[in-house]
């Protein structure tokens, strides 16, 4: 038995199709280049976010040797 005639049989309602997926149509950065603005706006958002992320964790990694372990006692710093 098929899925529409199950569904007819149960009286349910014909499945809806899936819509289309949106088409970038937001102009290419160059004619010979597969990469339109859009896709670069987004790159740029997303590699500034992971910088962003990575200079808090590098400030976290930081203050954890430099303060947090050595006043748990977790180790003791070579120059003080």
């Amino acid at each position: 038995m098929g899925e529409a005639k199950r569904r007819a049989i149960q009286g349910l309602p014909p499945r809806q199709s899936k819509p289309a997926k949106a088409v970038d149509t937001s102009p290419r950065i160059a004619p010979w280049l597969p990469l339109s603005r859009n896709q670069a706006d987004r790159f740029v958002a997303l590699t500034t976010r992971g910088a962003w992320i990575g200079i808090a964790a590098l400030v976290l990694f930081w203050v954890t040797v430099r303060f947090i372990g050595p006043a748990a006692g977790w180790w003791s710093l070579a120059d003080g």
